[in-house]
């Protein structure tokens, strides 16, 4: 690669701007999956496949191939109605976990009747929990309504009266244990009203109803033939935080911003439409190409994962993959760029050490075929990957990563590195694939341990599933399989990969804890020595 740049190369860096520019423009207010900002990226991405060539992969001559996305449930067809006063859905919610009833009874707050609904005042209850860091809210919640239900109650009506407490709020995604009765949370100023005449007798009316709440993502996918017999995949995920609706902003105030999204990964999208267009024009036709925007990948890989589930071509015949995720931020001079996979094919040395070294930056090998991006769902299925990524900043997953901060140059040069490895992999025929070690769940780097195991990152059940185990790791010493699903880990409770990974960080080197999985339909124990 030369030094000066070409008309062609400053017309392809140009093309970079333009597709950032517009992708992480406010806009299209994020891209979040499923939303109108998504479908104005997917037109985007759509016709910059067809102006390069690609033909459309879907059955029926689509380039887009659509998926669900579980959101969990609304609460919006139930009711609560006190004294004949109709509560507001903003005053009150039932717990997720709670069966669906109708309730119509007359309870007094005091009195603990059989088949009327039961009244606890959280207060004392949460001001004692502040000095007990294993307390869990919602574990209390269970066991009281457990216990409230053997002794005849017909519901669990919950407040707090302490007037300085947080109101508790409603979590659509809650997998908390199933709870033998509707436990139903009313705020202070409900309670305040309602509650405060503790011998008084109320005439309760209450429905609990749930519906499942769906949105549809969408990937883009193209297809270069070049009537070979291996395809090689180039993927890069298009959706980004929209305003933070779905968690993920690292925004300390939490203010619903909009985050752009320029180098998450709008840098990575525009690079795989470049490559498509000059990759068209290669000479090099030893294999296929099909290139894939994904959407769903910050809500833990939906789009990429159900691509492999529903690939629409024969996997087998996959060469490999090269996933693009944020690389825009290359620093100059003597940057450094990490590329992850290259342990997944024993050919991988051979052919970087073929291209040659690298003038523009520095490369920085991860082995792992597995992390917190798209590649990993192609790495479960066998396929060698690699990984270009140019680190994490302070602007990531910030309403602050815009694009006039993306090194589009420096990004150029990672583009023209990887023309170079395709090039070099063209000649090498299909690829072996070997397994590798496995990374921690994203934020490692809090922790001083890991049991070895990579999430399904998008079980929305209760707890964590297993997607692979590591080699040697504790969770393979201790016998744990992919597909059991971790619901304890030592005195802590798994409902989620946000408590699993604060529920490692208790833990240190040395520490043996007994782990429960579930195991198809019955709970396992095993002990972890980390």
């Amino acid at each position: 690669m030369g030094q000066k740049l070409r008309k062609a190369d400053k017309e392809t860096i140009e093309n970079l701007k333009q597709h950032v520019s517009y992708l992480a423009d406010d806009k299209l207010e994020g891209r979040r999956t499923g939303t109108k900002g998504e479908e104005m990226a997917l037109a985007y991405i759509q016709k910059g496949f067809q102006q390069a060539g690609l033909q459309p992969e879907q059955a029926g001559g689509s380039y887009a191939q659509p998926f669900e996305v579980l959101e969990g449930k609304s609460y919006q067809q139930s009711f609560l109605v006190i004294n004949g006063d109709s509560i507001s859905r903003s005053q009150f919610f039932p717990l997720p976990a709670s069966p669906e009833l109708h309730l119509q009874a007359a309870p007094s707050i005091a009195l603990k009747e059989a088949r009327v609904p039961w009244f606890t005042d959280l207060k004392e209850t949460l001001q004692t929990a502040q000095s007990n860091p294993h307390f869990s809210l919602s574990q209390f919640l269970v066991a009281t309504a457990k216990t409230s239900a053997k002794r005849g109650a017909s519901a669990l009506i919950v407040y707090n009266s302490d007037e300085k407490a947080e109101e508790l709020q409603y979590d659509p995604k809650d997998a908390a244990d199933r709870l033998p009765i509707p436990v139903i949370y009313v705020n202070n100023p409900v309670a305040k009203k309602y509650f405060k005449d503790e011998t008084a007798t109320l005439e309760i009316s209450a429905d609990v109803r749930f519906q499942q709440v769906k949105r549809t993502g969408h990937n883009v996918i193209g297809f270069i033939n070049n009537r070979a017999a291996s395809t090689v995949i180039i993927g890069a995920h298009y959706d980004h935080l929209g305003r933070g609706e779905d968690g993920g902003s690292l925004l300390a105030s939490k203010e619903p911003l909009i985050h752009n999204g320029a180098d998450d990964n709008a840098s990575g999208t525009a690079a795989l439409i470049e490559l498509a267009r000059l990759l068209k024009k290669d000479p090099f036709k030893n294999n296929n190409y099909l290139f894939i925007a994904f959407s769903g990948e910050e809500l833990g890989l939906f789009g990429s994962k159900y691509f492999v589930e529903h690939p629409g071509i024969d996997l087998s015949k996959v060469n490999y993959m090269i996933n693009l995720d944020m690389i825009g931020r290359l620093n100059e001079p003597n940057g450094v760029v990490t590329i992850g996979g290259y342990g997944t094919s024993p050919l991988w040395p051979q052919i970087f050490q073929s291209v040659g070294d690298n003038r523009f930056f520095t490369n920085k090998y991860d082995s792992s075929g597995a992390g917190p991006s798209d590649h990993t769902s192609f790495y479960r299925k066998d396929i060698p990957v690699l990984f270009f990524f140019t680190g994490l900043h302070s602007d990531y997953h910030k309403p602050t990563d815009d694009p006039d901060k993306i090194n589009y140059t420096g990004e150029y040069r990672i583009m023209q590195y990887i023309i170079s490895l395709i090039k070099a992999a063209d000649k090498r025929g299909k690829l072996a694939f070997t397994k590798t070690r496995e990374q921690m769940v994203a934020g490692s780097a809090r922790f001083g341990v890991t049991m070895g195991i990579m999430p399904d990152y998008t079980f929305v059940n209760k707890g964590v599933r297993i997607d692979g185990v590591s080699e040697g790791r504790p969770a393979q010493k201790a016998g744990l399989r992919t597909g059991d699903v971790v619901i304890q880990l030592g005195d802590y409770p798994v409902s989620s990969i946000e408590n699993y990974m604060e529920a490692l960080s208790k833990f240190k080197k040395g520490d043996q804890v007994k782990v429960k999985v579930m195991r198809v339909d019955k709970i396992v124990d095993a002990d972890i020595v980390f």
